[in-house]
C-alpha cells in the first residue's frame, strides 16, 4: 500500500490503485495534486500545458499529452473522492481533456505532414480543406467518463489533391492525418495512452475507409445508413473544421421532418440485441448495459429525440440530462419520472467513475472480490457492500420500470388478438357477420365489405411488410373498441377513412400500433363528431395529441404556449415555409385539444369561444412578428401596426372553422409607411390564409375595412377616423359594436378603442336608426332566408339578437356609456335591462335564447346536422320573446 504524504489525498489513494502507481512513479505529482486540490482542472490550464505541443516532434508531443492526462486524472480522482467535486465537474474536465488533446494532436500531425504533402485543396472550391473530427457517444454529448475510449469519425468536405512536393489525393492525405492523430492519442507508451480511440462508428465500420468526404458520407447515409446509426449520430458533434456544413448534411438523416414513431420498434430491437449480448456473456452486473443501466436511461431520452427532434430543435441537444429535463418541461415525460431518472443517472455515472478509478480501466462491471467491493461501498457512501447493493438495486429497478413503460411492446409477437379473424378473414366472409353482430354492429355486411375492400386494395397490398404488420395489429383491437360506442358502425367506418388516408405514412401506423391505448381516445372522438373526425383525418399529425391524456385535457396557458411557439420559430428563423408550417401545426394542435375537451364536456360554450378567440389573437400576434422579419427595407424594429378583429373574433364568440373579420391600421409618419405596410399586410394575409403542406391557418375576410373590397388593404389611423366620421354607413357603425384590438401595437389598439367609443356614443335619431337597422336586416334576409331550422337566421334567432343589441348600443350609448363595453351580447342585454331599455324578464329570456341557440349551432357543427324538430319546438317561447323585444324596440312585427 502506498504511504500517502498529504492526508487530503488519503480517500483517493486508498480507493485507487491507479493513483498509487502514479504517485509511486511520479512522486512530485502527489505534491502538485495536493497543492491544487481546491480547484478544478480548467481548460485554460490544459491549453497552457499544451502550448508548445504542436511544435514538438511526435515522441515529445506524445509524452506531453500523456503527462497532462496523468495530472488531470490525479486531481480529478482526488477531488471527487474527497467530496470536493461532482459528476458535472468530472464529465466536463474529461471532455475538455479529450477536446484539447484532439486539437493538439491534429495540429501536431498536420505540421508533420505539411512539409511533404503541403495543403489539401478542394477541387471545386479551390480552398484548403480541413479534417472534421466528429466526437460521437459521450464525447459528443460532453459527458465523457473518466477512463473512456473516444468514438470518432473523420470527415473532410471535398475531394481534391495536395499542393506539396509529393502530391496525393485529399482522401489519402486525410487518411494519413487521421492515422497520425490516432497514434498520438491512442498508441500505448511507457506513459500509457491519452484515450483509446474507437473508429467503428464510421461508414461501413472496421471494413470501411478511415475517412469520408461529404459526398461519400451523404451517399452512405442515404443508401446504407441503418437505424442504429441514426441513434449514434444523435450525439455526433464536430470538434474541428467546418462542423456546421457537416451537420446540415447529417441532420436530415437523424431527424425526420415528421413524427417518427417507428423509432420505438427500432430502439426496442437494438436494446434487445444489447441485452442478449450482455446475458450471453453473463454480464448482468454491467451497470451500463445490464437491466436498469445507464444505456436504458440514454435510450429513453434518445427515442424521443428520434421521434420528435425533426420538428422540435430543442430535442436536438446532445447531453442526456439536458434532454430528460426538456422532456419534462414539454410534458412528454412526467416530472416525477424524470426526477427519478436523473437521480439514477447521477448515481450510476458516479458509480461508473468509482469503478474506473480503481485501476483506470474502462469497466462498468461490479467487482467480484471483497476488497474492491469494500472500496466501492465506502466511496459511494454506504456502510458495506450489502447496503450499497440494495441501494443500487433500487435505482436499477426504478430505471428498468420507466424503461419498460416507455418501450413496452404493444403485443407479444406470437399473441393473437381475439378479434383478429374479423380482419384477417374479411375477404373469406365465413363467420364474419356473426362475429360483428355479436360485438354489436348493426350492418355487419357493410362493415365486412369495407374491411374486405381495404384488404384487397392496392394501397394495402403495396405496403411494406412492416406497415402491413402494423395495420394488421391495429385493426382487430380497433374493431373491438369501436363496438363499445353507441354508433359502432359509423365510428368504425370513420376511422377506416383515417387508416386509408394514412396507409402510406408508416410513422402514423407506428404511433397507433405502439400505443394501443390511443385507439379508445380516437374512437371516442370519431364517435362523437363527424366534423372532428374529418378534421383529424385531414390533419393526421394530430394523432400525436392522443398520447398524453394530461396534455390533451389540460387547460391552455396562452402565455406559456406563446413562449414555446416563439422559441420554435426562432429555431427556424431562416426558413419562412417551415415557420408557416410550425404556426399551422401549433394552431391545429391547440384547436384539437379544445375539441377534445369540448366533447368530453369540460368546457362551457362561452369558455370555449374565449379560448378560440385567444388562440386566434396569439396566432395573429406571432404572424405579425414573423411576417415583419421578412419585410425588406423596414424602417422600424417593431411595426406601428395593429389588427382589429370584427364580428365573431371581435365579440370573442369564435367557433370551430370561423373565419376572421380583420381590419389593418397603422400610425407611422414615415414617407414610405403606406407602401411598406401595404406590402406587410399582403404578407400577413398570405401567412394566415395560404394553403401549405400543413394546411391553412384561417380564412380571412377583409371586407369590413374602409370602402370595403375596393378600399386600401391597410389604413392609417387618420384615414380611418375620417372615414368613420364622414363616409361610413350605419351598418359599419353596427359592426363597430363588435370590434376590438386583437394584435400588434397596443398604442394603436388604444387609439382605435377611443375612436370606437366616440363613434358609438354619438347622439342618434332613434326613428332613423331603427329604420336603417330594419332595412339592413331585410337585405340580409334576401340572401339568408329565415328558415325555422336555421338558428342563426330564423326570426328571433342569433342575428336578430345581435341586431337588437347593436341598435341598443348605437341608440343609447350616448346616454349610458357602459353599453360600449365589448362584453358580448349576453352581458349587454343585461346592461340594457339595468338601464330600463328593455324589460328585465324579457332580457333574461333573450339571453337564454341566444345562449341556447349558439349551443345548438355549435353542436350542429360538431354533429354535422341542423337541430331537429323537437329541439326547435323547445325554443318556441324564447324565440317569441326575442321577436316581441324586436317589435317593442324597432316597431316591426316579425
Amino acid at each position: 500500500m502506498y504511504a500517502v504524504t498529504h492526508s487530503s489525498l488519503a480517500p483517493a489513494v486508498n480507493h485507487s490503485r491507479y493513483l498509487q502507481r502514479l504517485f509511486t512513479r511520479y512522486p512530485e505529482l502527489e505534491a502538485q495534486t495536493a497543492a491544487a486540490l481546491d480547484k478544478p482542472f480548467s481548460r485554460d490550464e490544459m491549453l497552457t500545458a499544451l502550448a508548445t505541443c504542436a511544435e514538438q516532434d511526435e515522441t515529445t508531443a506524445s509524452r506531453t499529452l500523456r503527462l497532462l492526462r496523468m495530472r488531470v486524472m490525479a486531481r480529478l480522482i482526488a477531488r471527487e473522492l474527497a467530496g470536493l467535486s461532482d459528476l458535472d465537474e468530472a464529465v466536463a474536465v474529461i471532455s475538455d481533456l479529450a477536446e484539447v488533446s484532439i486539437a493538439c494532436a491534429l495540429e501536431t500531425a498536420r505540421r508533420q505532414l505539411h512539409e511533404r504533402y503541403g495543403d489539401p485543396v478542394g477541387e471545386e472550391s479551390g480552398t484548403v480543406q480541413q479534417l472534421i473530427v466528429v466526437g460521437m457517444g459521450k464525447l459528443g454529448g460532453r459527458e465523457l467518463n473518466v477512463s473512456s475510449d473516444i468514438d470518432l469519425i473523420f470527415v473532410y468536405p471535398e475531394d481534391g489533391e495536395t499542393t506539396g512536393p509529393r502530391k496525393v489525393s485529399n482522401h489519402q492525405y486525410f487518411g494519413l492525418l487521421g492515422k497520425a492523430l490516432i497514434q498520438l492519442i491512442g498508441h500505448p507508451t511507457d506513459e500509457g495512452m491519452v484515450f483509446r480511440v474507437d473508429m467503428r462508428l464510421r461508414p461501413f465500420g472496421d471494413s470501411g475507409p478511415l475517412v469520408s468526404s461529404f459526398g461519400a458520407l451523404e451517399n452512405y447515409l442515404q443508401t446504407q445508413g441503418r437505424e442504429w446509426e441514426r441513434y449514434a449520430w444523435i450525439k455526433g458533434r464536430p470538434l474541428t473544421g467546418d462542423g456546421d456544413a457537416l451537420m446540415q448534411l447529417v441532420r436530415p438523416f437523424v431527424y425526420r421532418k415528421y413524427l417518427d414513431y417507428g423509432a420505438y420498434r427500432s430502439m426496442r430491437e437494438l436494446h434487445s440485441q444489447i441485452r442478449h449480448e450482455v446475458t450471453r456473456k453473463d454480464r448482468l452486473d454491467n451497470i451500463k448495459l445490464g437491466p436498469g443501466g445507464i444505456r436504458e436511461i440514454e435510450f429513453i431520452g434518445q427515442v424521443f429525440q428520434l421521434i420528435r427532434g425533426g420538428r422540435d430543435k430543442t430535442l436536438q441537444q446532445r447531453a442526456t440530462r439536458v434532454i430528460l429535463t426538456e422532456l419534462a418541461n414539454q410534458g412528454l415525460l412526467p416530472q416525477d419520472a424524470v426526477s427519478e431518472l436523473l437521480g439514477a443517472y447521477v448515481f450510476l455515472r458516479n458509480l461508473e467513475h468509482r469503478l474506473m478509478y480503481i485501476d483506470d480501466a474502462q469497466t462498468q462491471m461490479l467487482p467480484g472480490n471483497d476488497d474492491d467491493r469494500a472500496r466501492i461501498a465506502s466511496s459511494m457512501g454506504y456502510a458495506d457492500w450489502t447496503a450499497f447493493y440494495q441501494g443500487l438495486s433500487e435505482w436499477r429497478g426504478m430505471v428498468n420500470r420507466h424503461f419498460e413503460q416507455v418501450f413496452v411492446s404493444p403485443q407479444a409477437e406470437d399473441e393473437s388478438h381475439p378479434q383478429a379473424d374479423l380482419w384477417l378473414s374479411a375477404q373469406d366472409g365465413e363467420g364474419i357477420d356473426e362475429g360483428l353482430v355479436k360485438l354489436g354492429y348493426a350492418d355487419p355486411a357493410e362493415i365486412r365489405r369495407r374491411l374486405a375492400g381495404m384488404q384487397s386494395s392496392s394501397r394495402y397490398q403495396q405496403m411494406s411488410d412492416r406497415s402491413r404488420q402494423r395495420m394488421d395489429a391495429i385493426l382487430p383491437p380497433l374493431i373491438e373498441v369501436a363496438a363499445g360506442y353507441p354508433n359502432p358502425d359509423t365510428t368504425l367506418l370513420r376511422i377506416l377513412d383515417l387508416l386509408e388516408s394514412i396507409g402510406r405514412r408508416e410513422s402514423y401506423l407506428a404511433l397507433l400500433a405502439e400505443h394501443p391505448q390511443t385507439l379508445n381516445r380516437l374512437a371516442s372522438l370519431y364517435s362523437a363528431s363527424p366534423w372532428v373526425s374529418e378534421y383529424l383525418t385531414r390533419h393526421p399529425i394530430l394523432l400525436d395529441e392522443l398520447l398524453d391524456v394530461r396534455l390533451l385535457y389540460q387547460a391552455p396557458d396562452w402565455s406559456q404556449a406563446g413562449d414555446q411557439l416563439r422559441s420554435q420559430m426562432h429555431d427556424h428563423a431562416g426558413d419562412t415555409e417551415a415557420r408557416m408550417d410550425l404556426l399551422r401545426h401549433f394552431q391545429h394542435s391547440q384547436l384539437f385539444r379544445l375539441m377534445a375537451q369540448d366533447i368530453a364536456g369540460h368546457l362551457q360554450l362561452e369558455t370555449l369561444s374565449d379560448h378560440l378567440s385567444d388562440l386566434a389573437d396569439l396566432c395573429l400576434q406571432v404572424t405579425l412578428e414573423e411576417a415583419w422579419r421578412d419585410v425588406n427595407n423596414r424602417h422600424l424594429d417593431i411595426p406601428a401596426f395593429a389588427i382589429i378583429g370584427y364580428g365573431k373574433l371581435g365579440g370573442k364568440e369564435l367557433g370551430y372553422g370561423s373565419d376572421l373579420d380583420l381590419v389593418f391600421l397603422y400610425d407611422d409618419p414615415h414617407p414610405d409607411a403606406a407602401e411598406t405596410y401595404a406590402r406587410y399586410a399582403k404578407r400577413i394575409v398570405s401567412w394566415l390564409s395560404a394553403l401549405t403542406s400543413a394546411g391553412q391557418l384561417y380564412d380571412v375576410d377583409l371586407r369590413l375595412r374602409p370602402n370595403g373590397s375596393s378600399g386600401f388593404l391597410v389604413s392609417s389611423i387618420e384615414a380611418f377616423v375620417q372615414y368613420q366620421n364622414e363616409s361610413a354607413w350605419m351598418w359599419e357603425h353596427q359592426a363597430l359594436t363588435r370590434a376590438r384590438f386583437a394584435a400588434g401595437s397596443t398604442a394603436i389598439g388604444a387609439q382605435f378603442e377611443q375612436i370606437r367609443i366616440d363613434i358609438l356614443r354619438r347622439a342618434r335619431d332613434l326613428p332613423t336608426l331603427s329604420a336603417e337597422v330594419v332595412a339592413m336586416r331585410q337585405r340580409m334576409l334576401e340572401t339568408h332566408p329565415a328558415l325555422p331550422e336555421d338558428v342563426k337566421h330564423c326570426r328571433g334567432g342569433i342575428v336578430d339578437v345581435e341586431f337588437m343589441v347593436q341598435y341598443l348600443v348605437l341608440g343609447f350609448a350616448a346616454q349610458y356609456p357602459d353599453l360600449t363595453a365589448n362584453r358580448g351580447n349576453i352581458a349587454l342585454l343585461a346592461t340594457a335591462a339595468t338601464h330600463g331599455l328593455i324589460d328585465t324578464s324579457a332580457a333574461e329570456a333573450a339571453r337564454y335564447c341566444y345562449r341556447e341557440l349558439r349551443r345548438l349551432q355549435h353542436r350542429g357543427r360538431l354533429n354535422g346536422h341542423k337541430p331537429n324538430t323537437e329541439e326547435i319546438s323547445a325554443m318556441a317561447a324564447p324565440l317569441a320573446s326575442v321577436r316581441q323585444i324586436w317589435h317593442t324596440l324597432l316597431g316591426e312585427s316579425i
